[in-house]
């Protein structure tokens, strides 16, 4: 192996006349020729590395996004590059780093949500032995996903991963507090309270405790929110969602769970 000094390799006239190496016995009047001999040498412009995965060559471009999601970023790029770009045939573009890896968790969400959401109807229906009332508790999930989607449109996040393991958590969070009043409001009526004033009772003396257990939740939440260091981009969007989705889910809790409880049980014994 010959080790070129960066004069030769600058220099065509020197490299032109390198010694190739014959092969013994091919010729014994010739143990060797120049290199310009069997070789055209010229100064052109090519990559400094190439990179090969599964056999082929592939080319790595790198960008850093910043001042907006990276889903409509990639969405934008994919339509930009169909209509400006005429790839050759034999070649293709792929999108990874981390928008493949957004595209998996994705994927996980699209089967982890729909579970938790069917897991915790499940508990709901063993701790109070009626779909009816576990209905009604379950009806604290979607207001509380309405207000963590509105504090996301009020800060201008977008709906990234973190925002829905957000969402995860707040659907337990909005359980809890109809949990919390519904329990009360049945000991009640079990107790022979007239319906109406079982609710009235029961909304009226669960307010400091739903009032508690929202203003924890949300408090603790209040330094993520408003991060701006390491890992603010995980943080932020996470405890915008939860924040925003228990006070709706509260609203729900105190004003809107127990009307609809006095709706569906005056429909039953009316029926």
């Amino acid at each position: 192996m010959v080790r070129l000094d960066d004069d030769i390799r600058q220099d065509i006239q020197r490299l032109q006349n390198l010694p190739i190496a014959l092969p013994v016995g091919a010729n014994p009047e010739l143990s060797y020729v120049p290199l310009g001999e069997v070789a055209e040498i010229q100064f052109k412009i090519g990559p400094n590395q190439i990179n090969r995965q599964s056999g082929k060559r592939h080319v790595v471009v790198t960008a850093n996004v910043e001042g907006r999601d990276l889903g409509s970023f990639i969405s934008d790029t994919q339509q930009l590059m169909t209509q400006k770009l005429d790839l050759p045939s034999g070649y293709w573009s792929e999108y990874g780093g981390t928008f493949e890896q957004l595209e998996s968790a994705s994927n996980r969400l699209m089967i982890v949500v729909p579970l938790t959401l069917l897991l915790i109807f499940g508990l709901l229906y063993s701790a109070f032995g009626s779909v009816r009332d576990s209905l009604i508790i379950f009806s604290g999930v979607p207001l509380a996903l309405t207000g963590g989607v509105l504090a996301l449109v009020l800060r201008d996040m977008p709906l990234s991963i973190s925002a829905a393991v957000g969402f995860i958590a707040l659907s337990g969070i909005a359980v809890l507090n109809g949990v919390v009043m519904l329990s009360f409001i049945k000991q009640l009526t079990q107790q022979g309270l007239v319906l109406i004033e079982a609710i009235k009772q029961g909304a009226s003396q669960r307010l400091r405790p739903v009032l508690m257990t929202a203003l924890v939740a949300s408090l603790g939440f209040v330094p993520m929110a408003f991060n701006l260091g390491t890992g603010a981009e995980v943080q932020r969007p996470l405890a915008t969602v939860v924040i925003g989705g228990i006070i709706s889910s509260t609203l729900l809790t105190l004003v809107i769970l127990p009307v609809l409880y006095l709706l569906v049980y005056r429909f039953k014994r009316g029926k």
